[in-house]
């Protein structure tokens, strides 16, 4: 059994702005971090919902 792995938040940013930029697939970031592809999506939603509060204020500090 694989041990689950703990990223830092620069890394998810790091792998979520990448995937957002679409100019690899999935599968290809899967590869290039050694990260299964169900995670990248799921910070490249998060990121997504949480982009509008950068610009608002509301992010925490």
């Amino acid at each position: 059994m694989a041990k689950r792995g703990n990223h830092s938040a620069d890394f998810k940013a790091k792998v979520a702005l990448e995937a957002l930029r679409e100019e690899l697939t999935l599968p290809e970031l899967s590869k290039k971090y050694d990260v299964h592809p169900n995670q990248i999506s799921t910070w490249k939603k998060k990121a997504l919902e949480n982009m509008a509060d950068i610009f608002s204020g509301k992010q925490e500090k």
